[in-house]
C-alpha cells in the first residue's frame, strides 16, 4: 500500500524542480539550494520532461507545478505515483480553483503543497522560502501511497446499537486529507456522536476540503462557522487560520490567539476546549502529520478519563504526531488507517454487558 523513501538523514535531500515558468524554476531552485540540507539535482519545464528526469535522476522529492503545457501537474503526479513512486510537493496558487485542484492532488498521492503567495495578482515567489524548504525536507521522510485510498463500506454496526455520550476530536497534518478521506466516509450515517476535525491547512483550503469530504461521506461534513451547534452525525472541520473551540453552551467559537506548535488551527487547542466541556466523554484521534500537535491535548483527554486512538506507523504518511502521542503514553489503541473508523465506532457504542443491547 505504501512505500518508504530511501532518503538518508545524513545526506542532502535531492530535489527535482518542475515548473513551466523559467523564472519560477530559477527562484524555487535558488531558495532550495540556499538550504544546506537540500541539493537541487535538476529542472523540468513540463510533465513529460519531468517524467524523464525522475527516471534518470531518481530524486528524493519532486516539487510540481499544477498548470503546465503538454502534461499538467495532476496527470504528471498520477504517472509519478504509478511508475516511479517519489514524494511530491505541489506548488499551488491561493485561489478557489487552486484549492480544489490541490486537494485532488493530495488525494491522488501528493505528500503536501506550498502556496505561491500573490501580491497585486502577481506571484511573489521570494516569500515562500521557509515553508518550501521545510515541506521538502518533511516530504523526504514520507511514506507514499502507490494508489489512491478508497474508503470501504461504513464501519460495522448492528441495528439497536446504543451510543455513548461521546464527542470525537480528530487531528491531522501532512497526509491528513487523504487519511480523512479514508476515515470519515466509513463512519455510519446514523452515528449518534458529533465529530470535530482539525487539519493543519491555510485559509481558503478548508472549505474545499469540507466540501470534498461531505461528497464522499454518509455523515454531513461542514467547515466551521462561529455559533454552530454540535449535532450527532455532523462533522465540523476547523476553518483555516482559526483555532476551533467550544463555548460553555457547546457552540463552536473561533479563537485567533497565538499559534500552538507553529499552527493555527491547533489540535491541542480544540482538544483542551472539548475536554473542559465533555471530560471523560472525549475521544481523541491522531492521524498522520509532522510534529507534536495533539500530544498535549491527548494528555488532557487521558487525564480527564477519556480515550485516544492513534494511526499506526505502517500507514502514516508522516509518523510524527501519532508517534509523539504514543511515546508520551497517551494512547489506548494504535491501529492502521483502514481500521480507525471501526475503532471510533467500537469505542462510541455501549457494550452488550452494560446495556443488554444486540450490537
Amino acid at each position: 500500500m505504501a512505500q518508504g523513501n530511501n532518503h538518508s538523514p545524513e545526506n542532502k535531500v535531492r530535489v527535482l524542480v518542475v515548473d513551466d515558468s523559467a523564472f519560477a524554476r530559477s527562484v524555487i531552485g535558488r531558495q532550495l539550494a540556499a538550504d544546506p540540507e537540500i541539493e537541487v539535482v535538476g529542472y523540468a519545464g513540463d510533465g513529460l520532461e519531468a517524467l524523464e528526469q525522475v527516471r534518470a535522476l531518481r530524486p528524493d522529492v519532486v516539487t510540481l507545478d499544477i498548470s503546465m503545457p503538454r502534461m499538467d501537474g495532476l496527470e504528471t503526479l498520477d504517472r509519478i505515483v504509478q511508475e516511479i513512486p517519489t514524494p511530491t510537493v505541489m506548488v499551488s496558487a491561493l485561489t478557489a480553483e487552486g484549492a480544489a485542484i490541490t486537494l485532488e492532488a493530495l488525494e491522488r498521492g501528493a505528500v503536501d503543497f506550498v502556496l505561491k503567495p500573490v501580491r497585486a495578482g502577481v506571484p511573489v515567489l521570494d516569500s515562500m522560502s521557509n515553508d518550501l524548504c521545510m515541506k521538502v525536507k518533511q516530504a523526504a521522510t514520507a511514506r507514499i501511497a502507490t494508489h489512491s485510498r478508497i474508503a470501504g463500506p461504513s464501519a460495522p454496526r448492528k441495528a439497536g446499537a446504543k451510543w455513548k455520550d461521546r464527542i470525537v476530536v480528530i487531528g491531522c497534518s501532512t497526509g491528513g486529507p487523504n487519511a480523512l478521506a479514508t476515515v470519515v466516509p466509513r463512519l455510519p450515517p446514523d452515528i449518534q456522536v458529533p465529530v470535530l476535525i482539525v487539519q493543519h491547512m491555510p485559509q481558503g483550503f478548508t472549505a474545499s476540503l469540507a466540501e470534498r469530504l461531505n461528497g464522499l461521506s454518509e455523515i454531513r461534513v461542514v467547515e466551521a462557522r462561529p455559533g454552530m451547534s454540535l449535532e450527532p452525525g455532523l462533522a465540523i472541520l476547523a476553518a483555516g487560520g482559526h483555532h476551533m473551540v467550544l463555548g460553555t453552551s457547546g457552540q463552536v467559537k473561533f479563537d485567533d490567539g497565538p499559534a500552538e506548535c507553529g499552527v493555527r488551527p491547533s489540535v491541542n487547542v480544540t482538544m483542551e476546549s472539548v475536554t473542559k466541556l465533555k471530560g471523560k466523554a472525549t475521544l481523541g484521534v491522531i492521524l498522520t502529520g509532522m510534529g507534536s500537535d495533539g500530544t498535549r491535548g491527548a494528555g488532557l483527554i487521558k487525564a480527564a478519563g477519556g480515550e485516544v486512538i492513534a494511526e499506526s506507523a505502517e500507514t502514516s504518511v508522516i509518523y510524527g504526531m501519532p508517534r509523539s502521542v504514543a511515546e508520551a503514553g497517551h494512547v489506548d489503541a494504535v491501529v492502521p488507517i483502514g481500521e480507525i473508523a471501526d475503532e471510533i465506532v467500537r469505542r462510541s457504542v455501549l457494550s452488550t454487558r452494560s446495556t443488554g443491547a444486540t450490537l
